[in-house]
């Protein structure tokens, strides 16, 4: 008869080699690199948002100045006379010779027009009126027409400061 021997009450121990712990370390890095990636994208995300609201508020803060101009041209037309300094944002006629006054940094004679706001965001845009002269097709196109309606160059801006978006407009007015 065979005799049985008793199993003994510990097993033999194993070496363990850590192989969890390594896997679990190297998807716990992998991981944070994913959550700051994903961070990373979505600040990015919200500064382009915010950029794109204040050009867009910007931008119509600078076409209710070209509006407001254009009225007030239609309401006076005016007729300063060339090269005349800036009245309540009203020029002479330009000199083509000098740098443009809506391109001149130096340039001084913008008239506010009425402030824009949306929400506690409020932007006071610019405009200044040049008068071109009154020698311009009143119908092009049609020569008998004559030739002695008035035009005008608007420039609008919106420039709420050096951090945000600036927006120039220019439109040429016909009067008359």
């Amino acid at each position: 008869m065979k005799t049985e021997r008793p199993l003994p009450s510990h097993p033999m121990p194993h070496r363990e080699s850590g192989v969890a712990l390594v896997v679990a370390l190297i998807l716990l890095v992998i991981m944070t690199l994913v959550g700051l990636s994903a961070l990373r994208t979505v600040t990015l995300e919200e500064k382009m948002t915010a950029q794109t609201f204040d050009r867009s508020l910007s931008f119509q803060a600078a076409e209710a100045a070209l509006r407001e101009a254009e009225a007030l041209v239609e309401a006076t037309v005016p007729t300063p006379a060339a090269l005349t300094p800036c009245v309540n944002g009203v020029c002479g006629a330009p000199n083509a010779a000098a740098t443009a006054r809506w391109a001149d940094s130096s340039f001084s004679g913008w008239h506010d027009a009425a402030a824009v706001a949306n929400g506690p965001i409020s932007l006071t845009p610019q405009y200044i009126i040049e008068y071109l002269g009154n020698t311009f097709p009143c119908q092009p196109g049609t020569p008998s027409a004559g030739n002695d309606c008035k035009r005008y160059r608007i420039t609008a801006r919106s420039n709420a400061g050096a951090d945000r978006a600036s927006v120039t407009l220019q439109s040429i007015f016909a009067a008359e």
